[in-house]
């Protein structure tokens, strides 16, 4: 890469830190930048920057917001009674494309690795517990990840509310709309076996 100029060598590097992108992908969107128009990448660079000064997270449920607290917690047509517990705010932005889901939300902030240092301390679970009362919520819905990582967090948090009252409950796990079953991993199948239901 000699033969590049330092600053787009630079901008490379930079884009190459990115989750996903790897030198090949990060050379090719440098060079995309470089045959934009000024404006439009002085406009990409101002919602980097943007992004970074006015987003905070919601002092309620962790969620990326502008405002505190965020519209999601101060939509008074949203159920009260219901939480659901996501690791993070892809996984919020997700289920809210839906539209099914009409209660509030809980972000996490990750799931438990304990390999990777990553326990119940540095996570919200105490600030789930304290929104938790028999009196305030209802239902408890956890949503996080089918992985090992997705399952401790979901069997941490069931353990913690046992006996508070409230209802603790899943999200389904199964095969995918469209997904030829002779494809599906056994996991998979197996979780859409056990969480099936009268048709």
């Amino acid at each position: 890469m000699g033969y590049y100029p330092p600053a787009l060598i630079k901008l490379i590097d930079n884009l190459a830190r990115l989750p996903g992108i790897g030198r090949k992908t990060a050379t090719r969107l440098a060079l995309f930048l470089m045959r934009q128009p000024e404006e439009r990448v002085r406009e990409l660079a101002d919602s980097l920057i943007e992004v970074k000064l006015r987003i905070s997270f919601c002092s309620l449920c962790h969620n990326f917001t502008e405002q505190d607290p965020c519209p999601l917690c101060r939509d008074e047509a949203r159920a009260n009674g219901t939480i659901c517990v996501v690791e993070g705010p892809g996984d919020l932005m997700a289920l809210e494309a839906t539209g099914v889901f009409k209660g509030r939300y809980h972000v996490l902030g990750g799931a438990l690795s304990p390999l990777s240092g990553v326990g119940p301390g540095e996570l919200r679970i105490g600030e789930l517990a304290a929104r938790i009362g028999p009196e305030s919520v209802r239902e408890v819905l956890l949503a996080t990840s089918s992985g090992a990582e997705g399952e401790a967090t979901a069997n941490f948090i069931c353990e913690m509310l046992r006996g508070k009252g409230v209802m603790v409950t899943r999200i389904a796990r199964g095969v995918p709309m469209g997904a030829e079953l002779e494809y599906v991993d056994e996991a998979t199948l197996k979780k859409a076996i056990e969480a099936r239901r009268e048709a």
